[in-house]
């Protein structure tokens, strides 16, 4: 038995130790570490007041902070990832740099609010500060950590190997040249109108999920966006929530929308809804209900920099615009 107790803990030990310092996803992950740790050293170098957009894919393929910039007199920042990235994790990383006069605009997706806590902790998040950033992953909850030690499986390991001798073999990711890059501001750019018509028959075929009202209020991601909100109130950093893009033919129910805008009303936070709740005829869109190509992404990037000057006029002071970063 005793052998056997030191057999079992050698092999965590040994698994622990592989994907923590040896063990890599440069191709899955890379791109994704990559995002996050450019719009996080954006953030360090801008000292004046800014815009920092928070949430999922929706941020940089919906919102366009180049377009943003000039309108609203400051610094944007365009530092949403993707859905599968844990709040806790977004909200952790960007806690130290925002600064009172920072406004943060959160036009999370839908799914955000509703994601259970142990989905969120194995998010792709996990892996990355398990190889990459200890720094962060330490202050979470030792919970996390330990979800972060046990995120990946035997399947991850075999894929380790093979993307990084992929990557070490100068493999050319094909992803950019298929549906666009992205800026020095953290937008999503290249995914065109032209190349969206390439996803027309998928998007006609896309019908999306709308969590009830229910299923909001009682989500962790409502939480961790509650107990982000009471932050920015506390460090006097004015947070306002949105709405995600979406199919016009299929809106959001009113009785969740009540339940989103609660999250914000309740902590003292601005909502900015625009008049059409920011919801588009399919043939605006790129890929998914998420994602409008880039002529639509810059007219609602419009709507939204004159809606925010609008709703902070009695706090934002319209500035010479920034230079591009």
């Amino acid at each position: 038995m005793r052998r056997l107790l030191i057999a079992c803990a050698a092999s965590l030990i040994l698994y622990g130790a592989a994907f923590t310092w040896l063990l890599d996803r440069p191709l899955t992950l890379g791109a994704l570490r990559a995002r996050i740790e450019a719009t996080v050293a954006l953030g360090e170098t801008i000292q004046q007041p800014k815009l920092v957009i928070l949430a999922g894919s929706n941020g940089p393929f919906s919102h366009r902070c180049e377009t943003i910039e000039p309108i609203i007199g400051r610094p944007c920042i365009n530092a949403g990832v993707a859905v599968g990235v844990g709040l806790d994790y977004l909200f952790t990383r960007w806690k130290p740099l925002l600064h009172p006069g920072d406004l943060v605009y959160l036009p999370l997706e839908e799914t955000q609010y509703v994601r259970p806590r142990a989905t969120s902790d194995l998010g792709p998040d996990a892996t990355i500060m398990l190889r990459h950033d200890h720094a962060t992953l330490v202050t979470l909850p030792l919970r996390r950590q330990i979800a972060a030690v046990f995120a990946s499986d035997l399947r991850a390991a075999i894929m380790s190997v093979i993307e990084t001798a992929l990557a070490d073999d100068g493999f050319d990711d094909p992803r950019a040249a298929a549906g666009g890059g992205f800026n020095a501001w953290g937008d999503h750019v290249g995914h065109t109108a032209a190349l969206a018509r390439l996803n027309q028959s998928t998007l006609a075929a896309i019908v999306p999920v709308h969590p009830t009202a229910v299923q909001i209020q009682a989500g962790y991601g409502s939480r961790l966006v509650a107990d982000f909100l009471r932050w920015a109130g506390r460090h006097g950093v004015r947070a306002i929530g949105g709405l995600p893009t979406g199919f016009s033919d299929s809106p959001i129910r009113d009785d969740s929308l009540t339940a989103i805008r609660a999250i914000y009303r309740d902590q003292g936070a601005g909502f900015l809804e625009l008049p059409n709740r920011s919801r588009y005829p399919r043939s605006a869109f790129f890929d998914t209900q998420d994602h409008l190509n880039e002529t639509a992404q810059i007219d609602h990037s419009v709507a939204i920099a004159e809606a925010l000057v609008r709703l902070t006029a009695t706090t934002l002071t319209v500035r010479t615009p920034a230079p591009p970063p």
